[in-house]
């Protein structure tokens, strides 16, 4: 049978990723049917209130994953920021697609950072940004703003914000990237781990959709992200946890920056690996982190969000 149901959130950008990942299927084997299957998250439910632990967990990608253990869908198309470090049982990672650009975004009628008057209104959900706005501009007043790509420019546009800061990789994906004013140097804001990369899911043991679905892995983009991962599983920092890990594959080595936005201050390092064994640079530059902070992991740091599922199901 050559018909595939490819599962994805139902917004604007989702529904952009999950229609490359079908262009390239088809073209690498054009006899194949595609089918796109919009599936509602409760993150996407949820608009009212910021997304905190006492709503639940992976909020962007449980419902996906449940369609596809259930057999509802054949793959799944996600960001991989919204990953959980560790999978559920029964599904794998079959591919990371070639990367796009990793960095952060400000969107701004004003320009650049420092050209926005002082106490401008900027927007984000995500604490991480929040803080590296706080160390840049802590004049800055920080709000939490939800929705997707286009609503949050939009916002801009009518004047209710002053800036909102985004990926870059998703207003490239939206053809959006114009719209960008200033995009952040990882020195002064370090993207998310994953961020502009995508993952794509199957289960385990579904040797039909794991055959097609791996033409689509880019070796360098996977070694980034395991180290990126790796970094998290570590740290043992949720998805909601102020933390940003970036690597880079070069020449059959991969490089790991991380930080850890602590209330009395970031917390950087950095380790270098082979291209090999990606998760040992990531976790090395973990371990660097946890030794500065003087703790074991993340795990009990309220300021650190909730841990990841792995730990908690641990328990």
């Amino acid at each position: 049978m050559n018909h595939l149901r490819i599962g994805t959130r139902g917004s604007r950008l989702a529904l952009a990723q999950a229609t490359w990942v079908a262009r390239e299927l088809a073209a690498r084997v054009p006899s194949l049917e595609l089918e796109l299957v919009q599936i509602r998250t409760s993150g996407d439910r949820i608009t009212d209130q910021p997304l905190g632990p006492h709503l639940g967990r992976a909020f962007f990608t449980k419902e996906i994953e449940q369609a596809l253990l259930d057999g509802r869908v054949d793959l799944a198309v996600h960001s991989c920021k919204d990953l959980a470090t560790t999978l559920p049982a029964g599904l794998r990672l079959a591919a990371v697609p070639e990367r796009e650009d990793p960095r952060d975004a400000l969107v701004s009628g004003s320009g650049r950072l420092e050209d926005l008057p002082r106490g401008a209104r900027v927007g984000t959900s995500s604490v991480r940004r929040q803080r590296f706005l706080a160390l840049l501009r802590p004049d800055l007043s920080l709000l939490d703003q939800r929705g997707n790509v286009p609503g949050r420019v939009r916002a801009v546009d009518e004047g209710h914000l002053a800036g909102t800061v985004l990926a870059v990789a998703g207003l490239r994906r939206l053809g959006m990237q114009e719209r960008a004013t200033q995009i952040f140097d990882p020195s002064e804001m370090l993207p998310a781990a994953g961020q502009g990369a995508l993952a794509i899911e199957v289960r385990e043991g579904d040797s039909r959709a794991m055959d097609v679905v791996e033409a689509l892995d880019h070796a360098p983009a996977r070694a980034e992200v395991t180290a990126e991962r790796s970094c998290l599983r570590v740290l043992m920092a949720g998805c909601q946890a102020p933390v940003g890990a970036l690597a880079r594959a070069r020449a059959g080595s991969v490089s790991v920056e991380v930080a850890v936005l602590a209330p009395d201050g970031v917390v950087r390092a950095s380790a270098t690996g082979s291209q090999d064994e990606p998760a040992a640079p990531g976790e090395a530059a973990a371990r660097q982190v946890l030794t500065k902070l003087g703790v074991a992991s993340l795990r009990g740091a309220a300021w650190a969000g909730p841990p990841p599922r792995a730990a908690v199901d641990a328990e």
